[in-house]
């Protein structure tokens, strides 16, 4: 087993040509992993943009899996950048980065997404649809208000679509308009006839076993120009896999930034609370450990490899609650 100066030696030496080959972004020493867990074995580590099978690569751009004796082993990280503050303002835009429905405070553009061949942003409900009390068409903004957000300097979409949320005893909703106007009227006859009562317009109660899926909504751009189709700080993401037990995770957020974490709990069934009394019952999600805070609701979650896996859209001090993303792609038949 090569000692550490003896590896570090013979990474100097061979540099240049793995960093020449097609994919690689960074080289180092480390150490090598067996089934995705550190061995005690010192190898060169090769970084590339996306992993690769060796029939798509060229002779010239394989990566030797050995150098004199000397493991090395390929770890996907996607592109490299130079992190950026993700409650600035980006155009064009980024997923990871600061957005909100102009009444809210602010939340994260979780990634674009196609519909009849157009882009559109994916987020939750409760960032661009304010808990279901947005109507279609309603501005939002990039950054969201809590960062300097304004409409309509820094308006970037306007809201398209929104899966509603259903609460337990029928909280968060506005009041039907249609019955608040009939209780303006006769509250109107009533007092002409010195009547002091008062009718007033509520919520229908949502039944106590309402179930939801997902927290999800989307936006249309003012321009496809404003697209940029990638996360920051994370790349490009093309595919979508399914969330499993143990996988290792990362996502790009306006508050917490890049964060990796991995999948612990599966099949979840969780209360999350909207504030106000609000409370829904999610269902079929799934669970991370401590990797977000307040403001990443929206964040696109992507496997180690950048596959698409959930929508981050809820968490405590400890855990990470993620909408699985082939329920989010149903639920408003999008696709990447």
């Amino acid at each position: 087993m090569a000692n550490l100066q003896d590896v570090r030696k013979l990474l100097r030496e061979a540099h240049p040509e793995l960093f020449r080959k097609a994919n690689v972004v960074a080289t180092g020493v480390g150490y090598k992993k067996v089934e995705g867990k550190a061995t005690k074995e010192l190898g060169i580590i090769c970084s590339v943009a996306t992993k690769q099978s060796k029939q798509s690569l060229s002779a010239q751009d394989l990566i030797p899996s050995t150098i004199q004796g000397v493991p090395v082993d390929v770890e996907p990280t996607g592109l490299i950048y130079a992190q950026q503050d993700p409650t600035g303002r980006f155009r064009p835009a980024p997923g990871g980065v600061s957005v909100g429905h102009f009444r809210i405070t602010a939340g994260t553009l979780g990634i674009w997404v196609r519909k009849n061949n157009k882009f559109y942003i994916l987020s939750n409900n409760h960032v661009l649809a304010n808990s279901n009390d947005a109507a279609i068409g309603d501005a939002i903004l990039q950054p969201g208000p809590y960062d300097g957000g304004s409409n309509p300097a820094d308006q970037i979409a306007t809201l398209s679509e929104f899966v509603p949320i259903q609460f337990e005893g029928g909280g968060g909703g506005s009041p039907c308009p249609f019955a608040n106007g009939i209780a303006s009227v006769l509250n109107g006859l009533a007092a002409a006839f010195g009547s002091s009562t008062r009718l007033k317009a509520v919520y229908a109660a949502a039944p106590k076993a309402a179930q939801n899926l997902v927290d999800a909504a989307i936006a249309e751009p003012l321009s496809q120009g404003d697209v940029l189709n990638e996360i920051l700080n994370i790349g490009a993401v093309t595919q979508t896999a399914e969330g499993s037990l143990g996988m290792a995770i990362k996502k790009m957020g306006r508050t917490t930034g890049f964060t990796t974490g991995s999948i612990i709990q599966i099949d979840v069934t969780s209360q999350v609370s909207y504030g106000a009394g609000k409370v829904g019952v999610f269902v079929d999600q799934l669970m991370a450990g401590n990797m977000s805070a307040g403001g990443d609701s929206g964040s696109a979650v992507v496997s180690s490899d950048n596959k698409l896996v959930g929508l981050l859209f809820a968490g405590s001090n400890t855990s990470t609650i993620i909408n699985r993303i082939q329920n989010v792609f149903l639920a408003l038949n999008i696709t990447l």
